[in-house]
C-alpha cells in the first residue's frame, strides 16, 4: 500500500471471493496487475481449475486462509451470498482492507455496508456486462473492456476505496458510472432484470412444435432465459418493487401493441412500431 489516503494496485494483495463468469473474468484481466490474487471458492473443481490455469496463486474454500492476506475483498457471489458475506467478514479479515461488490442490485447491499466495522472501507460495484454461461469454464480476461461499471457509495466512503475500485476498473478496461443505489436499482429493473424474465416469458410461449424454425430473432431475443435461476432469484428478491414496476409499464405498452392490432388500427400500430426504432436507435 502506499500513503493513507491512496492506493497502489501493483502493491495490493486482491481476495476475490467466488471465481464464476465475473469473478473468474475478473481474475483473469487483473492478473499480473496487482501484487497478487486470493481466492475463496467453495467448488472443489474451480479451485482446481483456477490454480491449474494459474489464474490465482492461492485458492481455498476456507476464508480464515485467505482473507486476512486481502488488502482489498471482491465480493463475486449472487445478492444473497455477498449479504451473507457483508455479515461474516469482520469474523476473518482483522485488518483495515477495501470491500467492493459487484451485484446487481445496490440498495440492500449499500445499506450491509454501512453497518461494517469502521476498518472496512467498502463500495458498492456493478458492471454491466456478463453472459447466461456464468462458469469459471466461460470466463475471459476481455469481458469487462469498455463495459460500463457502476460505482454506489455507501454512507462512509474513504479516498482508498475510490483509489482501489477506479484503478481497478482501469486495469480491466471498464468505464466507471457513479450513480445511488436507489437510481441503479430502478434503471437495472428496466435494462436487466425485465429482459431476463421477458426472455423467459417468451420462451415459455413459444410452441414445442416451433423449436424447428427458430431463427436469430427467437435467438436473440430469448438468450437471457438461459441464465440460471439461481443467479436472479436474489435479484428479484431485493429489487422487486422496481422490477413490478417495470413489468406494469412493459405491460401497458404491449396491451398498447394488442388493441391496436386487434382493433387493425394500422396507423397507430406503425406509430408505436416507429416510437420504439427510434429509441433504440438513441439508446445505442
Amino acid at each position: 500500500m502506499s500513503d493513507e489516503d491512496g492506493f497502489s494496485l501493483a502493491k495490493s494483495k486482491i481476495a476475490i471471493i467466488g471465481l464464476g463468469l465475473m469473478g473468474g473474468s475478473l481474475a483473469m484481466a487483473l492478473k499480473v496487475k496487482c501484487a497478487e490474487l486470493l481466492a475463496v471458492v467453495h467448488r472443489e473443481s474451480t479451485r482446481e481449475l483456477a490454480l491449474r490455469m494459474q489464474i490465482v496463486s492461492q485458492a481455498d474454500e476456507d476464508p480464515g486462509k485467505i482473507l486476512p492476506q486481502a488488502d482489498v475483498i471482491i465480493l463475486a457471489t449472487p445478492v444473497p451470498a455477498i449479504l451473507e458475506w457483508l455479515r461474516r467478514l469482520p469474523e476473518y479479515a482483522q485488518k483495515r482492507c477495501i470491500v467492493i461488490d459487484m451485484g446487481s442490485s445496490k440498495q440492500i447491499i449499500v445499506e450491509a455496508m454501512n453497518s461494517l466495522p469502521e476498518r472496512f472501507e467498502a463500495l458498492g460495484g456493478h458492471p454491466i456486462c456478463g453472459k447466461e454461461n456464468l462458469s469459471l469454464e466461460n470466463a475471459e480476461a476481455t469481458l469487462y473492456h469498455n463495459a460500463p461499471f457502476v460505482l454506489t457509495p455507501p454512507q462512509r466512503i474513504s479516498a482508498r476505496a475510490s483509489a482501489a475500485a477506479l484503478q481497478i476498473i482501469s486495469a480491466i478496461g471498464a468505464h466507471p458510472v457513479w450513480l445511488d443505489a436507489a437510481t441503479h436499482d430502478r434503471m437495472l429493473a428496466f435494462t436487466s432484470h425485465l429482459p431476463f424474465l421477458l426472455a423467459s416469458a417468451l420462451t415459455m410461449t413459444a410452441p414445442a412444435g416451433a423449436a424447428a424454425l427458430v431463427g436469430p430473432g427467437f435467438n436473440s431475443t430469448s438468450r437471457l432465459a438461459s441464465t440460471p435461476s439461481s443467479m436472479m432469484l436474489g435479484i428479484l428478491q431485493t429489487n422487486r418493487e422496481n422490477v413490478l414496476e417495470a413489468i406494469s409499464i412493459f405491460r401497458n405498452n404491449l396491451d398498447s401493441i394488442e388493441q391496436a392490432i386487434r382493433s387493425e388500427d394500422s396507423n397507430n400500430l406503425e406509430e408505436i412500431l416507429d416510437d420504439a426504432r427510434l429509441k433504440r436507435q438513441k439508446f445505442l
